[in-house]
């Protein structure tokens, strides 16, 4: 029986097509078709025929018409063309983990800004890193089309593994449940950071994907955590906001989508906002009670930089600590408006110096002019002076020395 399977796309820059026939008989035969087959047509060819080795594939027609594919995809284009063809195959074509991405990510660090990136582009998740994000998100649900799917998983298995992310935080959307248990073995085991969970309505469904890391965490022997980002996009995930937040130690944000929110509640979403405000207030809400952070929807209008900058604006005074971002130009506008203001930064230096003052005395009470202060005051001033040294408005050795008076 002749089975064959076409993957990729042609003409796609930094990708690759490829069509795989089993055959009979007749050996393996390669016909390729690259723009950068001058340089690296002997690579590509030897990659090609190494891996129909490590897959036991004797009889086969491969053909790759390559645009300038990077080993990473090179080799998730190829091995999705050949599970295609071979379901049951279990063996996978890994390549080793890129030094660069030996990292993890501390629970509360900041996630001003979150790029999303469709998980079958690698010509845009290639470069992500270099915008500075503090995180990327491999999008393997709505920006990657039903029949691409399939081959997405193995894109971003590889990109974990084999793209220099540059520090960011390390994000995978995953698709809707049950499709997105099935996601996160492609996933979990290879360096994720955090999942984000769309469409989450309650509980179950957040602890469901809990029970799947944990099991896959045990099987591969994964060390270091992997958080959890529920998305709340309906009615419903609002109602349940606070039990979806409190569902499982992993959950470190709770975030909004708003473009199937409004959908959902029946109308549509507007530049203002009015529609979706107490949906955004009930989450914030719902996130600080539950100790986690708030992260605001995606602006969806491209070309309008003073509407992103007002969104900003808006997220940043209802409470939110970051905001989704669609295209690189976002990055910027959204880190400038979650930045801490003058006032802001000359408070928390004096909660700090306070602070400092009152340990050296041997106090127990802090106190700040007439006002005592409490833990969670203390908090949120560290963590604005942590945010003005990342963002250069405050010299990263600042220890409160200045004069006090």
């Amino acid at each position: 029986m002749v089975v064959n399977a076409e993957v990729g796309k042609k003409g796609e820059s930094s990708d690759c097509w490829v069509r795989l026939e089993l055959l009979p008989r007749g050996g393996i035969s390669l016909k390729l078709k690259s723009k950068v087959g001058s340089m690296y047509g002997d690579s590509i060819r030897g990659l090609a025929k190494e891996m129909m080795e490590f897959f036991d594939i004797e009889n086969a027609s491969l053909e790759i018409e390559d645009e300038g594919a990077l080993p990473f995809a090179l080799k998730a284009r190829i091995e999705s063309a050949v599970k295609k063809c071979l379901p049951s195959l279990k063996k996978e074509f890994l390549g080793e983990v890129l030094s660069e991405n030996l990292y993890g990510v501390e629970r509360d660090r900041f996630r001003r800004s979150r790029l999303y990136v469709p998980g079958d582009q690698p010509r845009l998740i290639i470069n992500s890193g270099l915008y500075q994000p503090d995180g990327i998100i491999l999008d393997l649900e709505d920006s990657v089309a039903p029949g691409e799917k399939g081959s997405a998983r193995f894109m971003v298995r590889n990109a974990l593994r084999e793209v220099d992310f540059r520090g960011a935080e390390r994000m995978v959307r995953i698709n809707q449940l049950p499709m997105g248990l099935a996601d996160l073995e492609f996933v979990v085991p290879h360096g994720v950071h955090t999942i984000l969970i769309p469409k989450c309505e309650d509980e179950r469904t957040v602890q469901e994907v809990d029970a799947k890391v944990q099991s896959l965490q045990k099987e591969y022997k994964v060390k270091g955590e992997i958080y959890l980002m529920p998305i709340i996009e309906t009615a419903l995930g609002v109602i349940n906001a606070y039990r979806i937040a409190t569902s499982s130690p992993r959950v470190v944000a709770l975030t909004i989508g708003l473009e199937d929110f409004t959908a959902d509640i029946g109308t549509e979403r507007t530049k203002a906002g009015e529609e979706s405000r107490l949906a955004r207030q009930t989450v914030v809400l719902a996130a600080r009670a539950a100790g986690i952070q708030p992260i605001d929807s995606v602006y969806s209008d491209l070309a309008d930089e003073e509407g992103l900058q007002e969104s900003v604006r808006e997220a940043k005074a209802l409470g939110f600590e970051g905001k989704g971002c669609i295209h690189p130009s976002q990055i910027r506008i959204i880190h400038q408006g979650f930045a801490p203001t003058e006032r802001e930064i000359e408070w928390a230096k004096r909660v700090s110096m306070a602070l400092a003052k009152a340990q050296q005395e041997g106090k127990g009470v802090v106190a700040l002019g007439n006002k005592m202060i409490d833990p969670p005051v203390v908090k949120r001033a560290e963590r604005i002076l942590k945010l003005a040294m990342l963002n250069g408005q405050l010299s990263a050795d600042w220890k409160g020395r200045e004069d006090e008076s």
